[in-house]
């Protein structure tokens, strides 16, 4: 059984691809909570932030940078949920990058 997310990255399911390297795909959220919301997740299935090392968690971040800088974002956040208490859905680590005007991103609750 897949998760969505491995289903997206084998691509037997449609996404908004708008980057993709060896390790990582992102592609634009569904349900968009500010005018750029890109969900990045490593094409390896890891659960949740529990089972992250050092490498994967820094490389996230990087690939989080460069996203925001292709799409010249000027200001933006980058919000992981962990566990169902934390508001994580699907169980697929997953970093949302968040960005746009100001305003929209004040008070953003995913």
């Amino acid at each position: 059984m897949n998760c969505i997310f491995c289903k997206i990255i084998n691509k037997e399911e449609d996404s908004e691809t708008v980057y993709e390297d060896d390790d990582f795909v992102a592609f634009n959220d569904i349900s968009p909570k500010a005018p750029v919301h890109v969900l990045i997740v490593p094409k390896k299935h890891v659960s949740s932030v529990k089972e992250v090392d050092e490498d994967l968690a820094g490389k996230l971040i990087i690939v989080a940078k460069k996203i925001a800088e292709d799409k010249k974002l000027e200001g933006y956040k980058l919000l992981i949920n962990v566990g169902r208490e934390g508001g994580q859905i699907i169980d697929h680590l997953h970093l949302h990058l968040l960005g746009g005007e100001k305003k929209d991103l004040k008070n953003i609750k995913i």
